[in-house]
């Protein structure tokens, strides 16, 4: 008989295979370009990647000695019931180690990766997984959408510095927003859209969904974002505020003493009390310019972070509600 604790892992299971997306090459290195001095002599960990074929393995293998590399490790999650999850039954969960070129031909060679076969099958909560994570520098990977709270929680817990990729929803997570609010993470460089890899079983979509002529199938994801805690320039630039507060524009709401502002670009420059600003401003936070006050939303995933006097999370303007609203503070004033 199959206990309800069983039940629990194979669901969990179910879920990371379901997202189970590699990313593509061209979004690793549009986004790395920026973290170059981070990461020389250090050991990165890309846990939620199949080694085999993951993008963040060939990108910092390739990239070993320019970035100054200690030494790479690689896992991903591979469960051992094929007929659930997988045909692949005659695999097991692997780790890779690379610690550069040997031979001088900068190339990393098969002769010259470290390949180790793990007991368990891989999970990122795995004992296993956990001791490599304890190695590690630097984090970077793509953790499954469905357990990103999770994944986040745990490099928290662990002091690890880490850049990782995770859909804008995310934000507004009462654990994740307590995270930005206290600016122990925030926003990496590049917000969009962006294409990943799915599994020959991933189940096909009516929209951002195709397969190449290769066979491969794609899914693209729109407002997806990374995650960091490592420092960068964009974090020290300042927003160019040019408005200049008026009620008309900027109406106060229904029920809460704050002012709406419908765009970022908008903010204006003299106002020096409560703003609502959309989510969007979270991109270009720079914690010297402004203070992240809470967050104004509604839904049972946020409880716990709404404000008082918003009966239904968000604000009101003239009795209609608006969109999820960040609420913040110029400090310059």
């Amino acid at each position: 008989m199959t206990t309800g604790s069983n039940n629990s892992s194979l669901r969990k299971a179910a879920a990371t295979k379901a997202d189970e997306f590699y990313t593509h090459l061209p979004d690793i290195e549009k986004e790395l370009q920026h973290y170059k001095p981070h990461f020389k002599d250090k050991i990165v960990y890309c846990n939620c990647d199949d080694p085999r074929i993951s993008n963040f393995f060939n990108y910092f293998s390739i990239n070993f000695e320019h970035l100054g590399l200690k030494k790479l490790i690689t896992t991903c999650y591979k469960n051992q019931d094929w007929n659930l999850f997988s045909t692949d039954q005659s695999e097991s969960a692997v780790y890779l180690e690379y610690e550069g070129d040997k031979n001088n031909n900068r190339v990393p060679d098969p002769e010259e990766i470290g390949v180790h076969k793990l007991k368990g099958d891989g999970d990122f909560r795995s004992d296993e997984s956990i001791e490599l994570l304890k190695q590690a520098d630097i984090v970077v990977t793509n953790p499954p959408f469905s357990l990103f709270r999770e994944y986040v929680d745990q490099l928290i817990k662990y002091d690890k510095k880490f850049l990782i990729i995770g859909h804008q929803n995310a934000i507004t997570y009462r654990e994740i927003f307590k995270l930005l609010k206290e600016d122990k993470i925030w926003l990496g460089n590049y917000v969009g859209d962006m294409s990943f890899k799915v599994p020959e079983t991933y189940e096909e979509k009516k929209t951002r969904f195709w397969i190449d002529e290769t066979g491969q199938k794609w899914r693209s994801m729109g407002n997806t974002c990374w995650f960091t805690n490592l420092e960068i320039e964009k974090r020290e630039e300042e927003l160019i505020l040019y408005k200049k507060f008026n009620k008309n524009d900027f109406p106060f709401y229904d029920n809460y003493d704050a002012i709406n502002v419908d765009k970022v670009s908008d903010i204006p420059l003299d106002y020096d009390g409560f703003m609502g600003v959309p989510i969007t401003f979270l991109h270009k936070h720079n914690k010297n310019q402004f203070e992240i006050l809470g967050i104004m939303n509604t839904g049972e995933e946020n409880k716990g972070i709404r404000l008082p006097n918003t009966p239904h999370g968000r604000p009101l303007v003239n009795g209609k509600e608006k969109y999820l609203r960040v609420l913040i503070r110029n400090r310059t004033l």
